[in-house]
């Protein structure tokens, strides 16, 4: 007979600080003890699900004594969702954690010399934020405890990720992070496809009909919805697109995809229009920006303006400068400063972003910007600066990864009088900004919230080169 393992529980920790990833931290005893559920300042029973020599992870299940950095929860899946983990710390006490991250990832990881880091940007909103959400079908729903034993109903799902499950959905009533009629729209495909019997999709067997549903706005007011189906059947596939279609007449691009791999990105999946306009448009100052089903924009637009218009400040440009734009996506930030540059060279790795960003450029009438698609270590290399000029200005905005070895070397073989780095990402932007310290010199660093109840941060920093 297997023997259980006793539960431990540990009485009455103070929790101290946040880690990079969310969760928040207590010590005992010299052992570091990860702690979820908890906010800084609560004294907390934790039990353990992890106990190491030198660390613990656990959660909180009892808060003895309440922080006052507390806030009440305004969602219902609060606690269960992998989303907004934050919602239980006052938005105020968010904004110092993560403006303490950026300064622990610059110093402990990057072990750089900075200077004054500058007061983060808060998010103007602190719900309905996003632009885009992507919600997953699955015929197996995540049972709260409180459902576990009782429910006898069937187990369909439209929703979130439950965290570290794949194979396990939260069904979402009702979501705080897009505005309307974001709700309306997954609730109506859900009843349509609960009263005809659709076939929800089975993570692990991966066989069903209905996979993934995305929705995205614009500040332009256009809306895109985008269902995503893992075999075709016409007839149900119509008659599921026409509800949308006569219940969302505000809907200006309705499009499906079949996928049929194992993964659930469109990137390499052929996106086919139903009706209306294959893109929508945002617009920042003027400036319109085409946005399709598989491009790459900021999820907060209004808080993408405010790092556009931070970036485009920390070049500090003249009108003379030559500026490279790397991971430039649809060439956003490559338009935004284009008007104070002689001209900008915009690199990305997706063939249909880099479309995007030419058809932007055409349609803001921007004659001084140039697109080019490819792998960035090996597109931006010795020859292609040869061919194109040495950058006096390099803006780069990599991925959560960071920037590949070869470009930071290329960067500093090719030795642009600034760098301004936008990263959402700081530990990773810390490792590169410790590969360019011996030739950059840090002037500049200015946090941005762009995803309030998260633990997620923004970072700009301007380097000079030195002399």
């Amino acid at each position: 007979m297997r023997k259980e393992k006793k539960q431990i529980i540990l009485e009455s920790l103070t929790i101290t600080d946040t880690t990079s990833d969310g969760r928040s931290v207590a010590r005992l005893d010299g052992k570091v003890i990860f702690v979820e559920k908890a906010v800084p300042g609560d004294v907390a029973d934790v039990l353990l699900f992890k106990n190491k020599k030198s660390f613990a992870e656990g959660k909180a299940i009892n808060i003895v004594i309440p922080s006052d950095k507390r806030a009440d929860a305004f969602c219902s899946h609060f606690g269960v969702c992998g989303g907004c983990k934050w919602q239980s710390m006052d938005y105020t006490w968010q904004l110092h954690f993560k403006q303490k991250q950026v300064e622990d990832a610059l110093q402990r990881i990057g072990g750089l010399e900075l200077p004054e880091i500058s007061p983060i940007k808060a998010s103007e909103k602190t719900t309905y934020y996003r632009n885009k959400l992507e919600y997953t079908f699955s015929n197996k729903r995540w049972l709260t405890q409180a459902e576990i034993g009782s429910v006898t109903e069937h187990e369909n799902a439209l929703g979130f990720h439950i965290p570290q499950r794949f194979d396990k959905i939260l069904d979402i009533k009702q979501c705080f992070l897009q505005p309307d009629p974001s709700d309306a729209i997954r609730l109506a495909v859900k009843e349509h496809a609960e009263a005809h019997k659709l076939e929800y999709f089975d993570l692990i067997s991966q066989q069903g009909f209905l996979r993934n549903l995305m929705i995205r706005t614009s500040s332009s007011g256009q809306l895109m919805v985008v269902v995503v189906f893992f075999r075709e059947n016409k007839e149900q596939r119509e008659a599921l697109l026409e509800v949308l279609d006569n219940k969302f007449p505000q809907i200006t691009s309705l499009q499906y995809v079949i996928n049929e791999k194992k993964n659930d990105t469109l990137f390499d999946q052929n996106c086919i229009l139903y009706k209306g306009s294959d893109h929508i448009i945002e617009e920042m100052e003027g400036l319109n920006f085409k946005v399709g089903a598989k491009t790459f924009f900021q999820t907060n637009s209004t808080q993408a303006l405010e790092l556009y218009r931070l970036t485009r400040n920390f070049a500090e440009l003249k009108g003379h400068e030559l500026v490279y734009d790397l991971y430039t996506g649809t060439g956003t930030i490559a338009c935004f400063v284009a008007s104070k540059a002689k001209h900008v060279i915009g690199i990305d790795y997706i063939p249909e972003s880099i479309e995007n960003a030419k058809e932007n450029a055409i349609a803001n009438k921007i004659e001084n910007c140039s697109f080019f698609a490819g792998d960035m270590g090996k597109t931006l290399t010795s020859e292609f600066i040869q061919e194109h000029g040495r950058a006096d200005v390099v803006i780069t905005d990599p991925p959560r990864s960071g920037m590949n070895p070869d470009v930071v070397a290329r960067l500093i073989e090719m030795r642009p009088e600034k760098i301004v780095y936008v990263s959402c990402n700081p530990a990773t932007q810390a490792r590169d900004l410790a590969l360019l310290a011996e030739h950059y010199t840090i002037e500049k660093v200015q946090p941005v919230d762009m995803f309030p109840h998260t633990h997620h941060v923004e970072n700009i920093v301007l380097l000079r080169v030195k002399s």
